[in-house]
């Protein structure tokens, strides 16, 4: 079938040899359920919707420092902006203030220190998104900095890691290297890369009844959303209805990342009882959100005059940001994935979660497994 030949059979011999209608989209260009709507516009997107009556508009004051203990929060000049409903801080969250996905580590809301420029320390909602920004940014925060680490590189040599270091070892690789006619030691750094959806992270929520929540949500993973805003109103997952028409492109940084407009609607629409929406502008979905995983990379490889491998030892440190998030999973699909097509002979790949002050990285096509390519490539 190299040269996509049509293949000559009836219908009815290949329904009875494949057990499938011939009318599905194996081996055809099937145009998108909504590819009129997109390429027309006629496609609607939680920030086309009509707007819920008495909806107030949230926003986020982020941090300024990398790594600093808050001292205070004095929320009392937001209300001094006509058109201010409330000012939250982590006090005002009814149930769990930690939303990590799979590991705590990502508080909704900063409680005693910040951990990366862009971590949400308070929110304001007010009836338009403006008058929400002006107010947060009226709000006064005291920090005591601390030491910040923002070096993948330092981060490995400190041993500062979100979770245990992890090895895949085969065979005796210092023997091997040892022995080698040929050795080749390096590093290689690889950058992150920003998703760039072009929808930003955006929910809108409507209360119910009986303390209950619709979450109208651009999302990978409504299922989580549905439990951690359960988890944050301190109800019970059935009591959250979550909606996801369509995402704006996702690959990856929505999979955990949309939650936290989520919840902080959730829990505005939970104490005024009003509808409640948060789009993040494109500056602060960048600095609130994180990117694909960089990694450092130390390899030490012994090969014969034949190109022949026969040991390796690769460091593998991956750049998680300030907490778990998927990257444990993450880097291990880089250690997994670090034969690429290659034998590697005698090996042992250790796999490094690093822990810096910046926003926590996360899933992103390839989910890891790309990272591990360049250097077996190399």
């Amino acid at each position: 079938m190299s040269n996509h030949h049509k293949v000559e059979k009836t219908q009815a011999e290949l329904t009875a040899l494949f057990h499938q209608d011939l009318t599905s989209g194996v081996g055809r260009s099937v145009k998108h359920d909504s590819a009129d709507k997109h390429v027309s516009g006629e496609a609607v997107y939680i920030d086309d919707r009509l707007e819920f009556p008495n909806q107030l508009h949230v926003y986020a004051r982020l941090s300024d420092r990398a790594h600093a203990k808050v001292i205070s929060i004095d929320t009392a000049p937001c209300y001094a902006f006509e058109g201010v409903r409330i000012a939250i801080t982590h006090e005002d969250i009814p149930g769990l203030k930690d939303i990590g996905p799979l590991l705590p580590g990502d508080p909704l809301l900063a409680i005693d220190t910040v951990e990366f420029v862009g971590q949400p320390v308070l929110a304001v909602a007010a009836r338009d998104l403006e008058t929400a920004r002006k107010a947060a940014m009226a709000a006064i925060i005291e920090y005591e900095d601390l030491e910040p680490v923002l070096d993948v590189v330092e981060a490995l040599r400190k041993r500062h890691f979100v979770l245990d270091s992890h090895t895949h070892q085969r065979g005796d690789s210092a023997s091997a290297l040892a022995s080698a006619e040929h050795r080749i030691q390096g590093t290689l750094h690889i950058g992150g890369q920003e998703h760039f959806y072009l929808e930003t992270q955006i929910s809108s929520v409507m209360p119910t009844e009986d303390g209950g929540m619709i979450v109208y949500c651009s999302t990978q993973n409504p299922t989580e959303v549905q439990k951690l805003v359960a988890e944050v109103l301190d109800v019970s997952m059935n009591k959250i209805v979550v909606d996801m028409r369509r995402m704006g492109g996702g690959f990856g940084g929505k999979e955990t990342q949309a939650a936290s407009p989520a919840c902080l609607c959730a829990v505005v629409a939970r104490l005024t009882g009003q509808p409640t929406k948060m789009r993040l502008p494109r500056v602060e979905d960048m600095l609130m959100t994180g990117k694909r995983h960089p990694f450092y990379v130390e390899y030490d490889v012994g090969f014969d005059s034949s190109g022949r491998l026969h040991g390796i030892q690769l460091e593998l440190a991956g750049n998680c940001g300030c907490s778990p998030d998927l990257s444990a999973s993450i880097v291990d699909r880089a250690m997994f994935h670090s034969d690429n097509s290659y034998y590697l002979g005698d090996a042992t790949i250790n796999g490094h979660r690093c822990k810096t002050n910046t926003a926590s990285n996360t899933a992103y096509r390839g989910f890891g497994g790309r990272r591990a390519w360049s250097p077996s490539r190399r």
